[in-house]
């Protein structure tokens, strides 16, 4: 399970786990008699998931060296090649900025120190320039939400420590080398952006939906053109412009655009939960020019409503600028005819469970919002989904050590789980992995399936 503990105040969960619980396994490969064949035929249904493991990088195997994506077969047996996402990504030992001692987690009174901290950013601030209205308005923020936040994630990180998942600094030994593989150059944005001079397709003559079979080199108007589907119980390989990317089972995707989205339209599924993670506009991402952005009208013109079943749990990921939030409460959500019910908090924290940015930070904070909200509708429908599943609550933490690649947000699908019912259809918007059991879209929705992200086992 990727919740480690489930408090009151909300879920520690391992990010980390529930990846490598998605089955990314390639199954059903064949081979001469006592020989070794290079395969990547990823045809079977056959359930994977029952099959034990022992780690053993390529290198480790014995015998040739194999590449990501080459199943092993060995005396005519069938072996099975499993995946796992790359511990060291989620190796975050210390804070990227140290708090100081008083505001450490389990040190200290969290009022006493603020309301000092708080005078204290107040009279160097004002030998320098006055706070403008955005920085007042965090900071009220952040005084409404602060002892949640504390109070909450002390709680979660006793007990991640008692259980031994958390472990404080001085009895974490670690041997790790530092294996990151260089940078992995994501071109599919670019690639969206060039789709749009592809010769237009003609939908009457073109399938909607286009299910995986074998590994498969797509041409990229097919592949950007219908939604791609694992039907199968067992990961496969897509190939795209040489690169190799893991598809889990039971999962589709669309890649594409914002202009681009009737493929997912034409779909034609209604979904319970949708999850967006917009690329809001701010001036960090316009001097970095690091990834595209959308102007607020634009992140309105997402065609929610198309994709929405009655009563759908819309969760929405908002940076902590205060314009973006009272936007998704005030304009965005009623636009969608979706009601406000709470806001949570993703609260990041080290492998010894500190925060990974000081609390009191006036920059960046250790925390992001969640805003949850239901589409408005049908009263009866409305009551029919809502049996037997719990109330959203008002305010809930999700802790848990980050992932060190940038945007790669925790799974959201356990700590979901109470408050709906079972086998619903999900859809993430802007999303840059893929999940079992969800329909994913976005113009990097392969950027974290890239093979290169995996450390490759063998499955006797």
């Amino acid at each position: 399970m990727s919740v480690v503990h489930r408090l009151t105040a909300g879920w520690l969960v391992d990010h980390l786990s529930f990846i490598n619980q998605c089955g990314y396994e390639i199954c059903d490969s064949f081979a001469h008699p006592g020989g070794v064949t290079r395969s990547t035929s990823v045809t079977s249904t056959e359930d994977c998931h029952s099959v034990s493991a022992f780690a053993a990088t390529p290198s480790s195997i014995g015998g040739p060296t194999y590449g990501p994506g080459d199943a092993v077969e060995t005396g005519g047996k069938r072996a099975k090649m499993r995946f796992v996402f790359r511990e060291e990504f989620f190796d975050i030992s210390k804070p990227h900025i140290a708090a100081a001692p008083e505001q450490q987690l389990c040190q200290g009174c969290p009022e006493i120190f603020f309301g000092c901290c708080f005078l204290l950013i107040l009279q160097k601030r004002k030998r320098k320039c006055v706070f403008n209205q955005g920085e007042l308005d965090a900071l009220e923020y952040h005084s409404k939400v602060r002892k949640l936040v504390w109070e909450g994630t002390l709680h979660l990180v006793q007990e991640g420590l008692k259980s031994g998942f958390l472990q404080p600094t001085t009895a974490k030994l670690s041997c790790r080398k530092n294996n990151v593989p260089p940078h992995i150059v994501c071109g599919l944005a670019e690639l969206c952006e060039m789709a749009k001079q592809f010769p237009a397709v003609n939908e009457s003559d073109h399938q909607t939906v286009r299910v995986l079979e074998d590994e498969t080199s797509s041409a990229e108007q097919d592949l950007l053109s219908c939604v791609m589907e694992n039907s199968s119980n067992c990961a496969k390989i897509i190939v795209l412009m040489g690169q190799k990317y893991l598809v889990p089972p039971k999962s589709s995707f669309l890649l594409s655009d914002i202009s681009c989205l009737q493929p997912l339209l034409n779909y034609k599924k209604k979904y319970d939960v949708i999850v967006i993670d917009p690329p809001w506009e701010n001036k960090s991402v316009k001097r970095s020019n690091r990834y595209s952005h959308l102007s607020l009208w634009q992140i309105k013109q997402i065609p929610v409503p198309a994709l929405a079943a009655p009563n759908c749990l819309v969760v929405t990921w908002v940076t902590n600028r205060q314009k973006h939030l009272r936007f998704v409460k005030d304009e965005l959500y009623p636009h969608w005819s979706v009601k406000t019910l709470a806001e949570w908090h993703w609260v990041k924290i080290t492998t010894a469970g500190e925060f990974v940015l000081p609390l009191d930070s006036l920059h960046k904070k250790p925390y992001e919002v969640l805003v949850l909200g239901r589409v408005q509708g049908d009263v009866k429908e409305a009551l029919r989904k809502s049996e037997d599943v719990l109330p959203i609550p008002e305010h809930q933490l999700i802790v848990s050590i980050p992932c060190s690649l940038h945007s790669h947000k925790p799974p959201l699908t356990a700590v979901l789980a109470e408050f709906i019912k079972p086998d619903v259809e999900c859809l993430e918007l802007f999303a840059r992995n893929l999940q079992p059991g969800w329909t994913s879209w976005g113009n990097e929705v392969l950027k974290f399936q890239h093979i290169d992200y995996f450390t490759l086992l063998q499955n006797e």
